[in-house]
């Protein structure tokens, strides 16, 4: 990043000579950021930031005064904090080792599946993956027990190395894995893939134990990698399994009841358990697109699209804000991680942010919003949006057409969000020390290539699997336009290595939203729910428009509430089977069920009180942790009530890009007046006009959510509302200069 100087010419405070605006780091997210003199991140008040005590995780300077500034790995480090998953044990001798070559054959397997698929099935290929990757998930993350003071011979270090029941788990998840394909007898089970598969609905005692051996051993992947709430909740699935035939049988969420060698049997050898949708999904598509942003991210494309950001917007009035905006949208296209793009965004631009003048909280907000779009934005959306195309039977090029207008809309709300609060705060102006934007895409621009390439290739009918293959070559290919960054043999496996690790929580995760999945589909949960979701709307008004309404806004509240304590994956897995129903039985259209509870699954990481993304910011900014949460809660606002457009109407099918152009470019319009109202009311200020006042703001915030009823006396309803608030900014603005000219000439009378 380039140096900043203010219009005057003066420089920037000094920092450390390797802080994250002056080192060229060859990270996407560069350094994590620094105060100026002693490197400690601290709070508007000059002291330490610190958590207010409810519980969440302390905000910590992004760098501690010990010399260097980090690394680029110090910033990765970071992010993996406030991921859905904890952070795992960085390995090294005969561990690492086999880590690594275990990771290899898991990312070749993976590569193989694609242009080679196994004979067998694709039941097949997920037992082998999952017999290769849950090992690895024993190794690389810590148990992670704390035992109570009294039962502590010695203090208790940080396990940097895997333990004897590490080795253990990982051994027995090897067996319990690959139990389904082994070619041996053992009592009366065993016998191979095809015996294994005969035996569904029988399970022979043999299968029930290695099932049960499984089944804990995915609990115990999830509690290391997510904690203990998903476990807790897949747990829940199963006691309902379990104990549902003992409720009274009036109650709509009773069942007949199942035995636990039921259980096991849906999860073991059903196509609805362990391996279902999420781990296909897992297998197939995340563990390509995770291999695919570390060779970008090796090949230097997360830098260049930063110093873009920076370049583009150099010399405007909003440089920093605009910068950490572009940056999170540019550098989503290619993470599909929240966390992880908050703190590689905040570690290089809040040195800008808070040259400009942008307090810690305020900052962070901008930052964890930003961040958050990266589950948002086209080409590689989260996980979840894999899963959706799985479940819809449609292709991810079309979800990634669904995903455009929002994407755009929720971006559009957050820099109108900048550009409000720039001109309501007195925000300085920023010079940023850059080239042209031009001269950095005729160098660099090369980047680029292999984002087209998986929306060419995917318009032309590929499979993604092979488009984010292709890509990765095209990536890796271009990559030796750059001598920095050429992607030698051996910089290859590391991203191979690399994508492997990273997709190894979410293998756990999708492996263990089985249970859930696995447990609605056997009881008929997700029915019974439906009808109580929707039953407790109709106590409320018999008016079927009011109800699919009353049903949206419930459904919302239990998503944002679910999302508030398990990973995004397992959200959309538990809200499509819980929520989805009801969306669906109200006439609602399966894209836009879909869509609705992706995003609220999505939103959890700005919502608080966890606000995973907002935490992460903090960190960077060392800013107060709930002010920082409250202040992403108003930069995102507009993506809380987009998605209630989806479903309300047919009209908000347009959002989606589903009818035709004169739909989408109304609905689109329509929506994005809506947006720009809203910041407008949340922000209190009319750009090019001045302050708003609460009734304004109140009449505008009204105005913005009527609009959001896309269908034509609503959306006339609230225009003129709008522009009712509008005048009352223009009279207060009049009515100020009034009073300003007034006591100038009172002033001048006095004088003389």
């Amino acid at each position: 990043m380039p140096p900043i100087s203010t219009p005057d010419g003066s420089p920037s405070p000094a920092r450390p000579a390797n802080s994250p605006v002056d080192e060229p780091d060859t990270s996407p997210g560069g350094e994590t950021a620094t105060d100026p003199g002693d490197g400690s991140a601290t709070s508007p008040g000059g002291e330490p930031a610190a958590s207010p005590g409810n519980g969440l995780p302390r905000p910590r300077p992004a760098a501690e005064p010990t010399g260097p500034g980090p690394s680029g790995q110090a910033t990765r480090d970071l992010a993996t904090q406030f991921e859905d998953e904890k952070p795992g044990r960085v390995l090294s001798g005969p561990a690492g080792l086999i880590l690594t070559t275990a990771a290899l054959a898991v990312g070749a397997l993976a590569l193989w599946q694609v242009f080679r698929p196994l004979s067998q099935g694709s039941k097949y290929y997920l037992i082998i993956f999952l017999a290769g990757v849950l090992p690895l998930v024993f190794l690389a993350y810590p148990a992670d027990l704390r035992l109570p003071a009294r039962f502590r011979t010695r203090r208790q270090p940080a396990s940097t190395r895997p333990t004897v029941t590490d080795w253990a788990l990982g051994a027995l998840a090897v067996a319990a894995c690959l139990y389904p394909v082994l070619p041996i007898r053992i009592g009366s089970g065993g016998g191979g893939y095809n015996a294994f598969l005969d035996r569904q609905g029988l399970l022979a005692p043999t299968d029930l134990v290695l099932g049960t051996v499984l089944l804990l051993l995915l609990l115990e992947a999830c509690r290391r990698t997510t904690g203990w709430i998903l476990p807790a909740v897949c747990l829940l699935f199963l006691g309902y399994g379990y104990y549902g035939g003992l409720l009274p049988q009036s109650w709509p969420v009773a069942h007949a009841g199942l035995d636990f060698s039921q259980l096991v049997d849906a999860f073991y050898n059903s196509d609805s358990g362990f391996y279902g949708t999420p781990l296909d999904v897992a297998a197939s598509y995340i563990v390509l697109f995770t291999i695919y942003g570390a060779v970008l991210e090796l090949s230097g494309a997360g830098r260049f699209f930063v110093d873009l950001s920076a370049a583009a917007f150099r010399r405007s009035r909003t440089a920093a804000g605009r910068t950490a905006v572009a940056s999170g949208f540019l550098l989503g296209t290619v993470s599909g991680s929240g966390a992880a793009t908050t703190v590689s965004i905040g570690a290089v631009t809040w040195p800008l942010l808070r040259r400009a003048g942008y307090p810690p909280e305020r900052a962070g907000g901008m930052l964890a919003a930003a961040g958050v779009g990266a589950i948002l934005s086209p080409p590689t959306l989260g996980a979840a949006a894999f899963i959706i195309a799985e479940y819809l039977g449609v292709s991810y090029l079309q979800v990634l057409g669904w995903a455009t207008v929002p994407t755009v809309l929720y971006y559009l709300g957050i820099l109108l969000a900048v550009e409000i609060d720039a001109r309501r705060s007195g925000v300085r102006h920023v010079v940023i020390d850059v080239g042209s934007p031009w001269r950095l895409l005729a160098r660099f621009g090369y980047h680029f290539a292999s984002l087209m390439a998986i929306i060419v290739f995917l318009a032309v009918g590929v499979s993604a699997t092979r488009a984010v293959v292709f890509a990765i070559v095209v990536a890796a290919v271009l990559s030796y336009l750059d001598r920095a960054h050429r992607l030698t043999p051996g910089r290859l496996v590391t991203a191979l290595v690399t994508g492997v690790r990273g997709v190894l929580a979410v293998t756990a995760v999708c492996a263990a939203a089985g249970i859930i999945t696995a447990t609605t589909t056997k009881t008929g949960l997700g029915p019974q729910a439906a009808a109580l979701l929707i039953g407790g709307a109709r106590a409320a008004t018999s008016d079927p428009t009011l109800v699919l309404v009353l049903t949206a806004l419930l459904a919302a509240v239990a998503l944002s509430l679910l999302g508030l304590a398990v990973p995004v994956t397992a959200s959309f897995v538990i809200g499509w089977v819980i929520v989805g129903p009801a969306l669906l039985d109200l006439g609602v259209a399966a894209p836009a069920a879909a869509m609705f509870v992706f995003y609220f699954a999505v939103l959890s990481e700005v919502s608080p009180p966890t606000a995973l993304a907002a935490v992460a910011a903090a960190a960077v900014t060392g800013g107060r942790l709930v002010p920082t949460m409250w202040q992403t809660l108003r930069y995102a606002l507009p993506a809380y009530l987009t998605p209630i457009a989806f479903v309300i109407t047919p009209a908000g099918l347009g959002l989606l890009g589903v009818g035709g152009v004169q739909r989408i470019a109304v609905a689109s319009a329509v929506t994005a007046l809506s947006v720009a109202v809203l910041a407008v009311a949340a922000g209190g200020w009319l750009p090019g006009v001045g302050p708003a006042g609460a009734p304004e703001r109140v009449l505008g915030a009204v105005a913005g959510v009527t609009v959001l009823w896309l269908e034509p006396v609503p959306v006339m309803v609230g225009a003129a509302l709008a522009v009712v608030a509008a005048a009352g900014v223009f009279a207060r603005r009049a009515s100020a200069g009034r009073s300003s000219s007034g006591s100038s000439a009172h002033r001048v009378e006095e004088q003389l």
